[in-house]
């Protein structure tokens, strides 16, 4: 009987001294795996340092060892669909290079997966490498995305996970510019035949996290009009209430002139007034021109990355690929 293929993708950004540690200890823990072959495709995201040149060292001793190099460096999320677009497994393992997705608990996600789960997920109990006020920050962003989002996205589960082949060929279907995996993985998560791992992701092995304070930020900004209108709704409401505020402090002036006849100088209520509404139109102004950017991004079909693929080093296959998906 033939073995099943499952391949793992490996996001890479400026990782040039992790890869060869993350190769050497998943070929440790892929030794554990009975009845399955297995590709390892590393995505170059556009590295500025030596990570393609270190991937290629890797796949002159292994064949297995895939290539995927992005001309330049398109983000965590793309990097993804490009290492799933040329993925051929009858299973699909995402995993980040920077070794925090431990690859300990790849065999047991496997089996899993040949006991019939067919989306097998991780779950970040703790994370040492991280300070208590990011933990408390992520857990307001999950807090706050689930509230305002249409589709509720799992807290603290990143993107090391497996997903049978027929959910990756519905992922590709996908034609967003603007993605985010955990959100479509969420509006696509079956009740049944679902497994959660528990793991405690260690320190880096080497280098510093690319997600600085700004990019977290435009990803939970992201995530949030991605999958909800439910913000220009609160744009609409903020409206209502500055309206309903306004009149009534027109009804207290009112009264105060022709009532109390006490009538007090209205320099002080008349700025106030013009910088509370000012700032509301401007918030509901900008929430919608996010929206309309992202209209506008998305309108214009344009390719989601573009990207050699290396297969040998002898032999180099489907150079200057472009994906639009």
């Amino acid at each position: 009987m033939k073995n099943k293929i499952v391949s793992i993708v490996i996001s890479a950004y400026n990782e040039q001294d992790n890869v060869a540690e993350l190769y050497k200890q998943l070929q440790k823990n892929l030794q554990k795996t009975k009845n399955v072959d297995f590709e390892l495709i590393y995505v170059d995201d556009g590295s500025s340092d030596k990570t393609y040149v270190n991937c290629l060292a890797l796949q002159k001793k292994d064949e297995r060892v895939k290539i995927v190099q992005l001309k330049r460096n398109f983000g965590h999320e793309i990097a993804m669909t490009a290492g799933m677009d040329y993925a051929k497994g009858d299973a699909v393992i995402f995993m980040d290079a920077d070794l925090q997705h431990p690859p300990l608990y790849i065999p047991q996600m496997i089996e899993l997966w040949q006991q019939g789960k067919e989306i097998v997920l991780t779950k970040r109990v703790d994370n040492v490498a991280t300070s208590g006020l990011y933990k408390f920050c992520a857990k307001t962003f999950y807090f706050i995305l689930n509230k305002l989002s249409d589709t509720k996205v799992l807290e603290s589960a990143p993107d090391f996970r497996l997903l049978d082949r027929k959910y990756v060929d519905f992922l590709k279907g996908f034609n967003e510019q603007d993605r985010l995996f955990r959100g479509l993985l969420s509006w696509v998560l079956p009740k049944e035949n679902v497994a959660m791992i528990d793991f405690v992701a260690p320190e880096r092995f080497s280098g510093e996290s690319k997600y600085n304070f700004a990019k977290s930020l435009q990803l939970a900004l992201n995530s949030i009009l991605q999958f909800s209108v439910k913000p220009l709704r609160l744009a609409t409401y903020l409206g209502l209430l500055s309206a309903f505020v306004a009149v009534l402090l027109g009804i207290y002036v009112f009264a105060e002139h022709f009532l109390m006849h006490n009538p007090t100088p209205g320099y002080a209520t008349i700025v106030v007034s013009v910088v509370f509404l000012g700032a509301v139109q401007l918030i509901c102004l900008g929430i919608i021109g996010e929206y309309i950017g992202k209209i506008h991004m998305e309108v214009k079909k344009r390719p989601l990355y573009m990207a050699d693929y290396i297969e040998k080093t002898a032999k180099r296959g489907r150079k200057n690929a472009e994906k639009d998906i």
